[in-house]
């Protein structure tokens, strides 16, 4: 036993001086990077909770030196708030629901290797990445389809997203043939092999995909500028948006009182904006690595 444990001490590799310097200055680069990214998100929580006197007392805030409510209380009571907050649900969840039906759909055919003109869909798909309509036909097409001023034109124009698109099809070309095969010997049709075989496995790339299309209809607001002028369709991220330059145009002239109008409304606006996306995320985050990288050896 002595013997082993000696050759199994000698068989350790040595690591050099380089090696350990290496190893140091990737270690303090990732941090420095991390507290970097970290802390905009922790200043901006603070501020959320800070008064306005404590805002201005110092330009580093690290944590809050008087406690304060008042930004949430004020956010909390404004009526249009939880309209905006509605109408940001509708978008996400419908918008997410449409988006992974249609995406998971075209990705399953795309995926078929036995599917006559693959190629030219595919190019066809991969186009729209390089060259799309433009903002002013996109608009005019809106417009025409009496989409004005309605949720629907948040969600309908971006159906489907071409990348997403092409992680999916990678992911279930990468699935083991045989598994479609035995479900269609044992009488299986290809809508039952794509929704009792296929999408059960395929969880990681699924959840990634959903996690980026929510993300992003949670966040957009330059689609309602363009496509929104009515108040009650405004989307959370255009309400938030248009209160905060009323309230720096407020603050500016002189009105209304300052504890409402400061900094630490506008980070109390920002923290309840994320707050739904940062609920979502731990639950997605298992899946989250696995799916980006499904799919990345065939193209």
């Amino acid at each position: 036993m002595l013997r082993l444990k000696k050759q199994e001490e000698g068989s350790h590799v040595r690591v050099s001086a380089g090696s350990k310097v290496f190893d140091v200055v990737n270690v303090t680069l990732l941090t420095l990077l991390a507290l970097t990214t970290f802390y905009p998100f922790w200043d901006c929580l603070v501020v959320s909770f800070s008064s306005l006197k404590s805002y201005l007392a110092t330009s580093i805030h690290l944590w809050p030196s008087e406690w304060s409510l008042d930004g949430y209380a004020y956010m909390v009571k404004n009526i249009e708030l939880w309209t905006s907050y509605a109408n940001s649900l509708f978008i996400t969840i419908v918008g997410t629901l449409i988006n992974m039906t249609i995406t998971t759909m075209a990705a399953y055919v795309l995926s078929k290797k036995d599917l006559k003109g693959q190629r030219f869909f595919m190019f066809l798909a991969v186009f729209t990445m390089m060259f799309s309509g433009g903002i002013i036909p996109t608009y005019i097409v809106v417009k025409d389809l009496h989409l004005m001023n309605s949720l629907w034109s948040m969600i309908l124009p971006s159906a489907i997203n071409t990348y997403n698109l092409i992680i999916l099809r990678n992911f279930f070309m990468d699935l083991p043939l045989e598994l479609e095969e035995a479900a269609l010997l044992d009488g299986c049709t290809e809508v039952g092999v794509l929704f009792r075989i296929m999408l059960p496995i395929s969880k990681p790339a699924l959840t990634t995909v959903t996690l980026f299309y929510a993300v992003d209809h949670w966040n957009d607001f330059f689609s309602a500028i363009m496509y929104i002028n009515s108040k009650q369709a405004w989307p959370l991220q255009l309400f938030l948006r248009s209160m905060l330059f009323q309230n720096d145009a407020a603050y500016s002239s002189g009105g209304e009182s300052l504890f409402l109008l400061g900094q630490p409304m506008k980070m109390a606006a920002v923290m309840m904006a994320i707050i739904p996306i940062m609920c979502a995320y731990p639950f997605f985050q298992k899946y989250f690595t696995t799916g980006m990288t499904a799919g990345a050896v065939k193209g």
